[in-house]
């Protein structure tokens, strides 16, 4: 088939067509990892080791197929039996058939119980508000890693070997404990405790090494039954209590455990973890190196701008005083300017004013008065006269004018009429 612009230019081969559909179908996360309960019906287990049956309820039926080794089989489990799978969809293309490929199986009073139980944790832990919590951050440096899982396991060797092949002697603390079985809980619980100890920081200078600031939880692949213990109660209260970041690490695909929801960190397998959080030494040298290479050129420049910075403050400062000294001078000569300029305009307004007197006193002088015709009379002792009481007749008084002086004598004095 050949497209242009999402028009089918030919028909397509239903073999392609089957397979576009597999690929859809097995791409949907809505098809995989599904828990399905019903009845079994056409159960037959071959030679080969796969085992073939349906699963069907009053409402519909599909085939499923266990491949060999997938998962255990209980021996109760027979034609018409009640049980529960976790099971994921796939199309069988020769066929166009689709059916589920089982990852486990389980009797519905067996397994049915089990998942009931983790359903309710699951639900209270979101209750309280703990598969939303702040997530402690992963160190990007781990100094000192705890490591819980089975001793002597296939898991640990793993990752001893894989944070060797990253990290020549990163500090490790291996906590052996049982993985599955009955003991397991409390075991791991006793692990997390042994390694919340040891992120104590007096407890860690007492043993003389750096505090515990990373923990990996987790073990190999197994049956649910295997991995049951990391969906109880206890192991979440103490994943939830760690002061240190916790990586859940257990080797499973087929479903989420309760650890994989509290942890801070979900790995698929044990490996994968190592690989999430142990840093690969030689390229933090080059990244180290890389940055030294950077810093040195982000100082070398920021020095360099420093210098010029200084360099013209230094150029201001020589310029400064001179400057400052020449906005003085043209201050006091523009201050000199006006002060002048106002001393100007103040004399010349007392000189106004003082012409302004001088002429008024000028004005209102005697001799003025005189030279307009009129006389200033005095009696002989100087007396100036301004009325003609007390003159007597044969009185002797001077005339004064504004050319010279004449003596007169008094003949006859007469009072205007309304005067007194």
């Amino acid at each position: 088939m050949t497209s242009r612009g999402g028009v089918t230019t030919g028909p397509l081969p239903i073999g392609q067509f089957v397979q576009l559909v597999k690929q859809t179908v097995i791409r949907d996360p809505l098809f995989k990892n599904q828990s399905l309960k019903g009845e079994v019906t056409q159960w037959k287990q071959y030679s080969s080791g796969h085992t073939y049956f349906s699963l069907r309820d009053q409402d519909g039926q599909m085939r499923a197929v266990i491949w060999k080794g997938r998962c255990a089989i209980d021996p109760s489990i027979k034609e018409g039996s009640e049980v529960v799978i976790l099971a994921s969809i796939d199309l069988y293309v020769l066929r166009g058939e689709i059916q589920l490929n089982v990852e486990r199986i389980e009797p519905v009073s067996v397994l049915g119980e089990l998942e009931k139980t983790k359903r309710l944790l699951i639900e209270q832990l979101r209750k309280e508000g703990e598969l939303d919590r702040l997530r402690k951050p992963i160190p990007a440096l781990p100094q000192h890693i705890a490591i819980i899982t089975g001793a002597g396991s296939a898991a640990l060797a793993d990752m001893q070997r894989l944070i060797e092949n990253r990290w020549p002697g990163l500090r490790r603390t291996v906590i052996g404990v049982l993985v599955q079985g009955p003991r397991a809980t409390e075991e791991i619980v006793r692990g997390l405790a042994a390694a919340r100890r040891l992120s104590n920081p007096d407890i860690a200078k007492r043993r003389g090494e750096p505090p515990v600031d990373l923990v990996i939880v987790g073990r190999g692949g197994g049956s649910p039954e295997d991995l049951w213990a990391f969906n109880l109660e206890p192991v979440a209260r103490a994943i939830i209590a760690s002061p240190v970041p916790i990586v859940s690490a257990v080797g499973h695909e087929s479903d989420v455990l309760v650890s994989d929801l509290i942890a801070d960190l979900r790995a698929s397998t044990p490996s994968d973890a190592i690989e999430r959080v142990v840093p690969v030494l030689p390229e933090l040298h080059y990244l180290l190196d890389e940055f030294e290479e950077r810093l040195g050129v982000a100082s070398r420049r920021q020095i360099h701008d420093s210098k010029q910075h200084l360099s013209i403050l230094h150029a201001r400062l020589r310029v400064a005083p001179m400057a400052g000294l020449n906005r003085a001078k043209a201050n006091v000569l523009t201050l000199s300017s006006r002060i002048k300029v106002s001393t100007q305009r103040i004399l010349g307004l007392q000189s106004a004013r003082l012409a302004h007197f001088e002429a008024s006193l000028s004005a209102i002088h005697p001799q003025r008065v005189l030279e307009r015709g009129y006389s200033m009379t005095q009696t002989s002792d100087g007396t100036v006269l301004s009325s003609i009481e007390g003159l007597k007749i044969g009185q002797d008084i001077i005339l004064n004018f504004a050319d010279g002086s004449a003596d007169a004598e008094i003949k006859k004095t007469q009072l205007n009429e309304g005067a007194k």
